[in-house]
């Protein structure tokens, strides 16, 4: 049976406690939560540092079932500390999350790898792991840059978090996903787009960050991508809408994200291996 997972950017509006309501409401069985903003403008719940609004998300996590897939959002950065942010992984640690999302903000690599698998070390302590998500924009633009980062730190326990829509921005092949373990893939992001290459930054970013499509709604060929990984691969929903959102409200955009999620997986072949 597929696992599905609110990724917290379909509904960013809606507080940790809100968000896993909402999930549990429409089917989900668990979630993804935005402890770290991403931007100067964007919402981010920093659990960490509260308290209450830590205990409220524990009891709407044990009121309904749904569970903790990751936290996000981890920069690394040129100045990253791998000691630093203790108080993040032991709320993800409290909140039983299974992975920490991390992206790749150092032009160089060999210190970003460095400090990914010193980070890695930190979160498994806690009962987390790290993923490195690739995003075209970044310096670490698609799948291949994603692995060679993960082959330079050593590590056999650090994951990639593959988003379809950063996949076909990037250019990332199939051929490249063939020859990736599918281990590095704990969870997917799963959303759609149209697909017109090629694409200025302002239209990379506002994709990414604002108006997505449901899966299936799109161009991009899911089927190709989700069928060369293993069928029990969580699928996170990562998909916002604002227009949609603005009109209807967020449990309208992960509604409609759900179910045209199980719609697409209906007929996939998906690999049998784990």
């Amino acid at each position: 049976m597929t696992i599905y997972s609110l990724a917290h950017l379909t509904a960013l509006d809606q507080s940790p406690p809100q968000l896993v309501r909402l999930a549990s409401r429409l089917g989900y069985d668990r979630v993804g939560l935005r402890l770290i903003r991403v931007t100067d403008t964007s919402e981010g719940y920093a659990l960490h540092t509260d308290p209450a609004l830590l205990r409220q998300t524990r009891q709407a996590l044990a009121d309904t079932g749904v569970s903790v897939n990751d936290i996000e959002f981890v920069r690394l950065t040129p100045d990253f500390d791998p000691q630093a942010l203790r108080a993040l992984l032991e709320t993800g640690a409290a909140l039983g999350a299974r992975h920490v999302i991390c992206a790749p903000y150092d032009p160089d690599l060999n210190r970003l790898a460095a400090n990914l698998a010193a980070f890695q070390e930190n979160a498994l302590g806690f009962g987390l792991s790290c993923v490195l998500e690739f995003f075209p924009w970044t310096v670490v633009p698609d799948l291949a840059s994603a692995n060679g980062v993960i082959d330079a730190t050593g590590s056999t326990s650090l994951g990639i978090l593959l988003d379809t829509l950063h996949f076909n921005r990037s250019g990332s092949t199939l051929a490249e996903l063939d020859k990736t373990p599918h281990q590095r893939f704990p969870f997917v992001h799963l959303c759609d787009a149209p697909v017109h290459p090629p694409y200025s930054m302002e239209e990379l970013l506002h994709t990414g960050r604002a108006e997505r499509l449901p899966p299936g709604d799109g161009q991009i060929d899911l089927a190709a991508i989700l069928n060369r990984l293993p069928r029990d691969t969580p699928l996170s929903l990562e998909v916002p809408m604002t227009g949609l959102q603005t009109m209807r409200g967020s449990e309208a955009v992960a509604e409609l994200a759900i179910t045209a999620a199980k719609r697409v997986t209906t007929n996939l072949r998906r690999h049998p291996e784990s």
